[in-house]
């Protein structure tokens, strides 16, 4: 019984990475404004979104992490083999354009976390961009990936933060599982704050980067159980922590009318129960260390993912001659992106949440067409969708559908 015990131990660990990296990477400075301006905001009537929310991040991981596995190709990959090249232009175009909007949200992250060392934007921009850039190209980006995945440890201090916090437990764990008053949906912000809320958890780029991942990592279909738990374990970790930003910015920033949060300041408050007048050095840190791996990880998935939709070299060992777009596309979205930030005045939060809301209109779109493929016996096997997860991932979609739809005809209206 212990040696069974141990073996699937040894088997989880020599798969963990791509579930629970994927999943953490999301725990961006993007995501952490738009739970943080969940709580701030709205105070703990936003927690009821975590419970589907992370069911749904399960369902939609889990069906990529399955197709790798399976097909050992990647998403674009399949999409432009099965739907054409007409179609995985139009998808990926609009991929390029939401991830270009995250890309500016992770340098907003840099740009905010090293203001509060009292660093100008005009220098730690432009330093990070290059450092970021020589990261992948020169780097060993594989050490890096290792190094944040013992740096995602730090997401346990927004647990400790909202423990401190003293919140009101009994009212946080009933708006778990209370679903809002129907009157809530009239206002723009309420309606806006829950799409980004979905756009940041369960991004569109995410699906892509996980399901390359798995089939680079080369992991076989008698291995799948323990991958199908590394997604389980990382989607689980990163909704918890995002449950514990709510809570821990409601108990300390909406409690005291703060309201909207304007910069990253605002939200360094959240972790003074945990840290006292060094609230801002642990935010800073954390701020500064999601942003800086995200701002490598997102333009560089994008960069894969479009050559590998379009069937163009890609791969940071190949030289820039016999892989010209996928380089070009990594440094246009990292010098594009950085540009935006250093405009003056730029809203550096606020765009941070509007991205997420874009992931979310985005978002079944990808959905759609991944559940069109895993439904394919030719290409799935035995491995198709059960009738169960086949209603959950169409009724996410379509949940998503509404609330777009409901989102501009407000934005519309006023």
């Amino acid at each position: 019984m212990l040696k069974r015990w141990r073996n699937r131990i040894f088997l989880f660990l020599a798969v963990l990475g791509p579930g629970f990296i994927t999943a953490n990477v999301d725990n961006d400075p993007n995501g952490i404004f738009t739970y943080s301006q969940a709580g701030a905001q709205f105070g703990y009537d936003l927690l009821w979104t975590m419970i589907p929310i992370t069911l749904a991040l399960i369902i939609v991981q889990e069906m990529c992490a399955r197709m790798g596995v399976v097909t050992g190709k990647g998403l674009s990959d399949l999409i432009r083999e099965e739907f054409g090249l007409r179609i995985t232009v139009i998808v990926l175009l609009l991929l390029v354009l939401v991830n270009f909007g995250n890309v500016i949200g992770e340098f907003s992250g840099i740009a905010e976390s090293l203001q509060l060392f009292q660093v100008s934007k005009y220098i730690s921009v432009p330093i990070c961009s290059v450092l970021v850039w020589l990261l992948v190209v020169r780097g060993d980006y594989k050490s890096v990936e290792k190094v944040f995945l013992v740096a995602s440890v730090f997401y346990i201090a927004y647990i400790a933060a909202g423990v401190l916090s003293q919140p009101a437990w009994r009212t946080a764990l009933i708006a778990t599982v209370k679903l809002p008053a129907r009157s809530n949906w009239k206002h723009h912000d309420y309606l806006f704050l829950v799409m980004s809320v979905i756009g940041t958890t369960i991004a569109p780029w995410m699906q892509f980067y996980l399901q390359s991942s798995i089939v680079e990592k080369g992991v076989s279909v008698r291995k799948y159980p323990a991958t199908r738990l590394d997604v389980i374990v990382g989607s689980i970790f990163t909704d918890v922590v995002a449950w514990f930003i709510i809570v821990a910015c409601a108990a300390t920033l909406w409690v005291h009318g703060l309201g909207a949060i304007r910069d990253a300041s605002d939200a360094a408050q959240a972790m003074k129960p945990l840290a006292g007048p060094y609230a801002f050095l642990l935010f800073a840190f954390g701020l500064f260390n999601a942003s800086f791996f995200a701002a490598s990880v997102l333009p560089l998935s994008t960069a894969y993912v479009v050559c590998e939709g379009l069937g163009l070299e890609s791969g940071v060992d190949k030289r820039f001659r016999e892989a010209p777009f996928f380089y070009w596309l990594y440094t246009i979205l990292i010098a594009g992106g950085a540009a935006v930030v250093m405009i003056p005045n730029f809203p550096l939060v606020k765009w941070s949440i509007t991205s997420q809301a874009l992931n979310g209109i985005l978002l079944p779109i990808v959905i759609i067409l991944m559940l069109l493929l895993i439904n394919r016996r030719d290409l799935m096997g035995d491995h198709v969708n059960s009738r169960w997860f086949n209603f959950a991932a169409w009724l996410t979609a379509a949940i998503v559908i509404v609330l777009s739809v409901m989102l501009m005809v407000q934005q519309f209206r006023g």
